[in-house]
């Protein structure tokens, strides 16, 4: 299941426009996407536009199940994943790689690279959202960072989607503390 969320939280990430780190953000579209979906799930695999494409409008709706969760709206969150489960024919199945234990997959109504990353993230949101980790989906707190993470800190204390915006705000705490220690 932390693959499917870490998968996930990296398409959203990756695919979604917003803002990152202080800075506008626009998702890269084209041969840029295709590749952007390559480091996004570690693969290299071949990969063609319109799977991109599909991945990127998961990640759109992906996007919206996060923002529901974190805000604590989880009957608006798991009707999207919901409806994403159902498009995506999502069906779990055991797989094995050569000389690798059994493990459990979600597949695709079609098997298609894209159909299954899509039923693979869906069923992994649904499992966090009906189970221990459905607290744990959150935005970045940050100005100007609408990122998405998954908190498996232990004490489920997470509020930056990473180090760099963590220390952005707390160098901004800083300096205004700093500022009006001057005053």
């Amino acid at each position: 299941m932390r693959a499917l969320l870490e998968a996930s939280v990296a398409l959203v990430n990756a695919l979604t426009d917003g803002q990152a780190r202080g800075r506008p953000y626009l998702a890269p579209e084209g041969a840029e996407r295709v590749e952007a979906v390559r480091a996004a799930l570690s693969t290299g695999a071949d990969l063609g536009l319109g799977e991109a494409d599909h991945l990127a409008g998961t990640a759109r709706v992906l996007r919206t199940v996060f923002e529901a969760a974190a805000a604590d709206r989880l009957d608006d969150a798991a009707p999207a994943l919901n409806a994403l489960l159902r498009a995506s024919g999502a069906r779990p199945q055991l797989d094995r790689a050569p000389g690798q234990p059994w493990q459990v997959h979600f597949h695709g109504a079609d098997d298609s690279y894209a159909v299954g990353w899509s039923a693979g993230c869906a069923t992994g949101l649904a499992m966090a959202l009906g189970g221990d980790y459905a607290g744990r989906l959150g935005v970045c707190a940050a100005p100007r960072c609408d990122r998405v993470y998954v908190d498996t800190s232990r004490n489920a204390g997470r509020q930056f989607c990473s180090t760099a915006c963590q220390n952005r705000v707390k160098a901004a705490v800083f300096r205004a503390r700093r500022a009006g220690d001057d005053a």
